[in-house]
């Protein structure tokens, strides 16, 4: 277990943290929030700790070694999160629920697409509809049809 844990946000996220740590039955580690400054300027972050039930805010000078470090672990984490959603973003732009259905490959779909100018109208699309796009059978096409009716 580590010896401290940074919570970035102020103290509503550090409650909700020390709930969690309560309910795994971790008591040993040391929660800090780190509250953005005003105008969410770099630099003027709060440390808030909760002792004995107790608030204690600690204010750094903005040139703190200490407050360097815990920006730039924030900053760190805040690059992690974001590549990864934009990985996540990007996944979900390349893919489609169509994919998603067995029979229905990458040519399929853009016919599908092609055929009805969007998801939404192959959603609404009736089973005869479906068919008469080249390469969907009506097989193919209740197993479309039933997909989206879930």
């Amino acid at each position: 277990m580590p010896d401290i844990v940074f919570i970035d946000g102020g103290l509503g996220q550090l409650n909700q943290a020390i709930m969690v740590m309560n309910s795994i039955g971790v008591d040993s580690v040391m929660l800090v929030g780190v509250a953005k400054g005003e105008g969410r300027k770099a630099g003027l972050e709060t440390l808030i700790t909760v002792e004995d039930e107790k608030v204690k805010k600690i204010t750094l000078s903005p040139f703190d070694p200490a407050l360097l470090l815990i920006n730039h672990i924030r900053d760190e984490s805040h690059r992690f999160a974001i590549k990864n959603h934009r990985k996540k973003r990007a996944k979900k732009r390349t893919t489609s629920s169509l994919e998603l259905i067995k029979g229905v490959g990458i040519n399929k779909r853009s016919a599908l697409l092609n055929h009805f100018g969007g998801l939404q109208e192959v959603q609404n699309a009736s089973v005869d509809e479906l068919q008469k796009v080249v390469g969907i059978n009506s097989k193919l096409a209740i197993k479309i049809n039933q997909s989206f009716k879930k």
